[in-house]
C-alpha cells in the first residue's frame, strides 16, 4: 500500500503543471494565429485537469485564468466590445465558467472521498495491529520474522493469521488461513487469534489449545466457517519442536541439507471442525538443531501461480539458500513470490520464520607461549634483583596482567628465586638469569 501511495503522489505531482501549460499554450496559439484560432476546448481543459490534481481553489484559479486569456484575446482582436457581447462570446464565457464550477464541485467530492478513504485506512491499520501484532525479533532461544500481504485492494488485513506467544515454559505459535473472504473471514481470524493468545498461557498441550479454538468457533460461527492452521511449540532450550497440523500446508525445514517438508503423512481436521473427527489430531515432534530454520506459510505462497498457471516452486526457491538472517530471508522470498506471480495477488499470503541461531564458536586453544591462568611474572632490574610481581588477570592467552598495589620483593640468598605456579613442582619453574628482564613463571622455556 505504501508503494501505491507513492505512485499516486508522483502522478499528481506530474499532472499539476498541465493546466497552466494548457492555458499558456492556448494564449500562445491565439497570439500566433489570431482570429483563426478556436481554442475553447483547450481553455476548458485547464480547470478539468486542475480538479483532478488539486483542490477547489486551484480549480477556480485555473478557470479564472482561462477566462482571462479568452477575454484578453477578444479585447485584443476587437478593441471596441459591445455589451453584452456577441452570442458566441457569451456562450464561450459561459462554457468556461460552467466547466470551472462543475470541476470545482467534482474536486470537493474527490477530496471528501479521499478523507474518508484515509480514515478507513487508519482504522485498517489499527485493526491490523490488533489482529496481527508485530512479531518479536527474538522469543526465547529463537529469532523470528514475519510477512503478510492481503489480496483485497486497499486492505491491510484479510483471512490469513499468525501469532507468537512466549510463556515461561515454551514459545508457542500459530499460522492459519480462514475459509472465505471479507468481514466474515476477518471475524473468524479475530476469534482464532483471541482464543490462541489466552489458551497459549493456560493449556498444557497443543491439542488442548486446538480444542478450545474448535469450541469457540463452533459457538460463534453461524455459517460453519473454519480455519486451516499449524500450531507449534518450541522447548525452552530450543532443541525440540512440536507441531500440530490442522489441515494446513506442512512447514518447511531449512538447514545445511536441501529444504524438506515436515509432513506427518496425514493432517488433522481444520480448526472449527474438530468435533467431526474420529480421533485426536496427530502431534509431531522433531529435533531442532542450531543453524536450522522452520518456515511456516499459507496457501497464498504454496499455491501462487504465474501467468502460465505454474505453481511457485517453494522448496526450490533461491531465497531459501540465501543468508541465514530471518528478516533478509523473508524479504527475499516475498519479493520472489511477487515477481513470480507478476500480477495482483489472488489470495492472502503470510510467512512466518523461526530460526535457531548457530552455536557460538569454541574458545581458542591456549597458545604454547601463553602462561597458565595463575602464572606469576617477576620483573627483574638490571642487577637481576626481582622488583615487582605481576599476575595474569585475563583469559588464558590474552596476555593481560596486573600488578599488586605494593611491590613484593623476592628474597633468596642465592639471588632471585623462581616463583612457582600453584600446583607446579619447583623443577618445572623457570630458571632465572640476572638482567634478563621480565619472565613468565611456569611457562615453557
Amino acid at each position: 500500500m505504501g508503494g501505491g501511495s507513492a505512485i499516486r503522489s508522483r502522478i499528481r505531482f506530474a499532472v499539476r503543471p498541465l493546466p497552466w501549460l494548457a492555458i499558456a499554450g492556448d494564449g500562445a496559439a491565439r497570439l500566433a494565429l489570431g482570429p483563426r484560432w478556436n481554442g475553447l476546448r483547450l481553455l476548458a481543459v485547464g480547470p478539468a485537469i486542475a480538479s483532478a490534481a488539486d483542490g477547489v481553489l486551484v480549480t477556480v484559479a485555473a478557470g479564472m485564468a482561462s477566462l482571462a486569456v479568452y477575454l484578453a484575446f477578444v479585447i485584443a482582436t476587437r478593441p471596441i466590445v459591445s455589451l453584452p457581447g456577441s452570442r458566441s462570446q457569451v456562450m464561450t464565457e459561459a462554457a468556461i465558467a460552467g466547466v470551472t464550477a462543475a470541476c470545482s464541485l467534482a474536486s470537493m467530492g474527490r477530496r471528501r472521498r479521499e478523507a474518508e478513504l484515509s480514515q478507513a485506512r487508519e482504522i485498517a491499520d489499527i485493526t491490523q495491529r490488533v489482529l496481527l501484532r508485530p512479531v518479536p525479533r527474538r522469543a526465547g532461544p529463537l529469532r523470528l520474522a514475519a510477512w503478510y500481504r492481503s489480496a483485497s485492494t486497499g486492505a491491510r488485513v484479510g483471512g490469513d493469521l499468525y501469532e507468537v506467544v512466549s510463556t515461561p515454559r515454551h514459545v508457542r505459535l500459530v499460522i492459519g488461513d480462514v475459509e472465505g473472504k471479507g468481514l466474515p473471514a476477518l471475524q473468524t481470524a479475530a476469534s482464532v487469534l483471541g482464543v490462541f493468545r489466552e489458551a497459549a498461557h493456560e493449556e498444557d498441550s497443543l491439542g488442548a489449545i486446538a480444542g478450545r479454538i474448535d469450541a469457540s468457533l463452533a459457538r460463534q460461527s453461524d455459517q460453519g466457517q473454519f480455519a486451516t492452521a499449524v500450531l507449534a511449540q518450541v522447548s525452552p532450550d530450543g532443541r525440540r519442536v512440536e507441531l500440530l497440523n490442522c489441515g494446513h500446508p506442512p512447514p518447511l525445514l531449512l538447514g545445511p541439507a536441501r529444504p524438506r517438508f515436515i509432513d506427518p503423512g496425514t493432517t488433522g481436521l481444520p480448526l472449527g471442525l474438530g468435533a467431526l473427527g474420529a480421533g485426536p489430531r496427530i502431534l509431531v515432534m522433531i529435533p531442532f538443531a542450531p543453524g536450522e530454520d522452520i518456515l511456516f506459510y499459507t496457501d497464498g505462497i504454496s499455491e501462487a501461480r504465474n501467468k502460465t498457471g505454474d505453481f511457485f516452486p517453494l522448496s526450490d526457491s533461491p531465497a531459501l539458500r540465501g543468508p541465514p538472517d530471518p528478516d533478509t530471508l523473508i524479504e527475499r522470498l516475498s519479493s520472489e513470490v511477487t515477481q513470480y506471480v507478476g500480477h495482483a495477488p489472488d489470495d492472502d499470503a503470510a510467512l512466518l520464520l523461526i530460526a535457531r541461531p548457530p552455536s557460538p564458536p569454541p574458545a581458542p586453544p591456549l597458545r604454547q607461549d601463553s602462561p597458565p591462568p595463575d602464572a606469576v611474572i617477576t620483573d627483574c632490574g638490571g642487577d637481576g634483583q626481582p622488583s615487582t610481581r605481576w599476575r595474569q588477570t585475563g583469559h588464558p592467552g590474552t596476555n593481560s596482567y596486573r600488578a599488586p598495589r605494593r611491590a613484593v620483593p623476592s628474597e633468596s640468598p642465592a639471588g632471585p628465586r623462581a616463583l612457582s605456579v600453584p600446583g607446579q613442582s619447583r623443577s618445572a619453574a623457570r630458571r632465572h638469569t640476572p638482567g634478563s628482564g621480565r619472565r613468565v613463571i611456569g611457562a615453557p622455556l
